[in-house]
């Protein structure tokens, strides 16, 4: 058994979300999110209720800078893509990366997630956590949005 010596909200943070909701097609990205404050992102998107020949596709990309400069896909950080005709409603797929998978040699710090729905609106969300902290706990890396962390 595990001794509670450190939270789960020390050693994770939620870095990054699309919202849960009724999704346009098109592209859906989170912010730019710095490894520099983590060593691994993990990803995971939740397809709810798919449009009627929806298909939805999730992938990491990567930059120089948190203003998305030379953005480029990180390579092989890509789900097989989700169909309505698959019967891929009320799924998740999860990504997970490395700070290390990144473009290092050319400077490349900063990832994101984008959904990109097509064929029609479908239901969706997604939620991007920061993992193996650098430095402190994680937690103090989390969005403004995270209303409450409750540990026992």
């Amino acid at each position: 058994m595990a001794q509670k010596t450190l939270t789960p909200s020390a050693l994770s943070a939620v870095v990054g979300i699309i919202e849960p909701d009724a999704t346009a097609v098109g592209d859906h990205s989170t912010g730019w999110i710095s490894m520099s404050d983590f060593q691994a992102v993990s990803a995971i998107v939740m397809a709810g209720a798919l449009g009627t020949a929806a298909t939805l596709d999730a992938k990491f990309e990567q930059a120089t800078d948190d203003a998305g400069s030379d953005l480029k896909d990180v390579e092989g950080a890509a789900i097989t893509q989700l169909t309505k005709a698959g019967g891929d409603d009320n799924v998740q797929s999860i990504i997970e990366i490395w700070g290390e998978d990144l473009d290092i040699a050319n400077d490349f710090t900063h990832v994101r997630l984008t959904l990109t729905v097509a064929g029609a609106n479908s239901d969706l969300a997604a939620v991007v956590m920061g993992t193996h902290p650098r430095q402190g706990p994680a937690s103090d890396h989390d969005l403004d949005s995270v209303a409450e962390i409750v540990n026992l």
